[in-house]
């Protein structure tokens, strides 16, 4: 049951995190291009260029926000593991 859970946990955490960096990444790009969508990588309006750096900007914002998720889930469930009244009890598997 706590695996169930922690999976539905995750998946919560994934969809958030994934709204909120498509939402950063919009905001970086309205601040940095001044424009307000990024080129599509099929636009053949825009150039090389143009596209690239959306793109890179992108990654780097998703992966940022990721690794931010992933750490305060981690630091949360270690937190939690150690206030737990099972916490300090040997768990026999077999």
């Amino acid at each position: 049951m706590k695996n169930l859970l922690d999976r539905l946990l995750s998946l919560g955490f994934s969809l958030v995190s994934g709204v909120l960096a498509g939402a950063m990444f919009k905001g970086v790009w309205k601040l940095v291009a001044r424009e307000d969508d990024a080129p599509q990588a099929t636009d053949p309006q825009r150039s090389w260029k143009e596209i690239l750096p959306a793109a890179a900007l992108q990654g780097a914002v998703f992966a940022a926000v990721k690794a931010a998720v992933e750490r305060g889930t981690a630091q949360g469930s270690r937190k939690l593991a150690r206030s737990s009244p099972d916490a300090g009890k040997g768990r026999r598997h077999g």
